[in-house]
């Protein structure tokens, strides 16, 4: 028997034998747990070891099943909780919004009233007529809380009205002019579809590419605009392929469909109809990134909305239609038609206390904000008394008169957060100020909230079943905001931890062959370094279709 040798001083002084050992006894517990790779990038995965390593604890045996499952869960929860308590009591100042749509109005008031319904300024949910019904019954009940819309879910029913408009009495119009939008996708998705269902064409693909084809999310219209933007990015690879020899000797599937694929890849038109789709439809997709955050930006709403439609007008008069003004009518008819439906008067107040000035018409000479604000306020502030000391302290800040004419007040109304100013600049308007605070730290979309019904799925899943409610209930609150008060570190954004929860388990998705469709709970369209990336929500309340009354 061969004599090992012994070990060097290089080995000795860094014990690679052991790590060796550690690596691989690490590794089989993911291969045989069919854990997911990404685990490996989770901050409390890293920081176990570390720990581990740094300190001697004699006799410690790993976590046991029993532990893990009750006290050290109710221990975790109770620690949450105790981290949580800072962002409890700023409530009182700063407000919280409450966002689901799937709760009945019962609920909903149970959850604010835990909360405290002073601490609430807004309900966020979609359009689905439960969600409707529920936050009017809020409103009802708690006059001083608003129910709004989410913008994401409206910016998305506009691209479906735009992208994929039906045949009907009511859209005819629409139908007639975007019609050849979806003929386009369709093209497209055939082409993937072809390519996917026959493996030889794909073999051909993925020796031309590196990128994946996308498939359509039926319930995220914004997909469409996806889709097509990485068709876009492979336009090349698809056209060396049908141009190869390989692929009209390849014999063995619809000869007759290759030929179609060929030419739709070939054909100029095809490419210059993409390229213009992407082109008007990039404010929408643009605005629809911005809003789709848990960061405050309700104030912003009403200026994104403005600008995205003129940004959209400027991209559809210099394309091949910019003689069709039926067109642009259209489009911009089904934009403003949502935003009617979204606009509240708590987004016309917000949009009046932000410090910044625009382009735009300023707030209090506007109308429609100007109205708006006023019904806000007087829903606010039912004391006549009240409400004509607010509405003097508004003037004098619109009109940057008394204590806000002052030189640095005046200067950085552009360069501050608005936030940041109220609270330096705002003295002088203690009712205002306080209003402007609860305002300028709401959301505007539900997404992020209805995130965690996917996230409940993979705590609670076929494989899962026995759990019980309660012990569910403590699992998502621990999952959920372990990953909320992790952001909050400056290791987020760096290092190999960098956005650890990102995709989490579905990431591992990526690496399939063919077409990438990501199925996970916490990826958002603000996230730009997987923007190309689709997302499916079936955890929304019905479909599209039951979405509008």
């Amino acid at each position: 028997m061969k004599k090992r040798k012994p070990l060097g001083p290089l080995e000795n002084a860094f014990n690679l034998n052991a790590r060796d050992e550690l690596h691989f006894e690490i590794a089989r517990l993911f291969y045989t747990g069919g854990l997911s790779f990404n685990i490996a990038r989770n901050p409390h995965y890293v920081r176990a070891f570390s720990l581990a390593t740094q300190r001697t604890i004699p006799g410690y045996l790993p976590t046991g099943y029993n532990l893990l499952r009750t006290s050290l869960l109710e221990k975790e929860k109770s620690h949450i909780e105790k981290l949580l308590e800072p962002t409890k009591s700023a409530w009182k100042q700063k407000k919280s919004e409450y966002k689901d749509k799937t709760l009945i109005s019962k609920l909903l008031i149970n959850a604010i009233n835990e909360v405290g319904h002073q601490n609430v300024v807004q309900v966020v949910t979609d359009n689905a007529p439960v969600c409707k019904a529920a936050g009017l019954l809020v409103e009802v009940k708690y006059p001083h809380i608003f129910w709004t819309l989410c913008v994401v879910h409206r910016l998305n029913l506009a691209l479906k009205n735009i992208c994929a408009p039906t045949d009907s009495l009511q859209n005819k119009e629409a139908f007639d002019e975007c019609k050849w939008i979806a003929e386009v996708a369709s093209d497209a998705s055939m082409i993937k579809n072809f390519i996917m269902n026959h493996n030889m064409r794909l073999s051909m693909f993925n020796e031309n590419s590196n990128l994946k084809m996308l498939s359509l999310a039926d319930t995220r219209f914004a997909s469409t605009i996806i889709m097509l933007k990485r068709f876009r990015e492979i336009k090349k690879c698809l056209e060396n392929m049908v141009i190869s020899e390989r692929w009209d000797l390849y014999k063995e599937d619809d000869v007759v469909k290759a030929r179609v694929i060929k030419y739709k890849i070939l054909d100029d038109q095809f490419w210059e109809k993409i390229d213009y789709i992407l082109t008007f439809t990039f404010p929408i997709y643009e605005m629809l990134r911005k809003a789709d955050t848990y960061q405050p930006c309700l104030y912003l709403v009403y200026e994104w909305w403005d600008e995205m439609i003129e940004k959209m007008r400027v991209a559809i008069s210099k394309g091949p239609q910019r003689g069709d003004s039926k067109f642009y009518e259209v489009v911009h008819n089904i934009l403003v038609e949502r935003w009617n439906k979204s606009n509240t008067p708590l987004h016309c107040l917000a949009h009046s206390l932000y410090p910044k000035s625009s382009n735009r018409l300023p707030p209090h000479r506007d109308i429609e904000v100007s109205r708006e604000r006023k019904k806000c306020i007087k829903k606010y502030y039912s004391n006549t008394s009240e409400r004509r000391n607010v509405n003097e302290e508004f003037a004098s800040f619109s009109a940057a008169i008394d204590d806000f004419s002052d030189n640095d007040s005046m200067c950085d109304r552009g360069l501050m957060s608005p936030t940041k100013w109220w609270v330096i600049h705002g003295a002088s308007a203690p009712t205002l100020q306080s209003l402007a605070l609860k305002l300028l730290g709401q959301p505007s979309s539900s997404c992020c909230c209805e995130r965690n019904w996917s996230n409940y799925s993979f705590i609670h899943s076929l494989k899962r079943n026995k759990i019980t409610p309660q012990r569910a209930e403590d699992l998502m609150y621990v999952h959920y905001n372990l990953r909320l008060l992790s952001r909050r570190s400056p290791h987020y954004r760096e290092g190999e931890s960098k956005m650890w929860d990102v995709g989490a388990d579905g990431l591992d998705s990526m690496d399939m062959e063919g077409a990438a469709i990501l199925e996970i709970a916490n990826l958002s369209l603000d996230e730009p370094e997987l923007e190309s990336v689709l997302f499916t929500d079936e955890g929304r309340v019905g479909d599209e279709t039951d979405m509008e009354v």
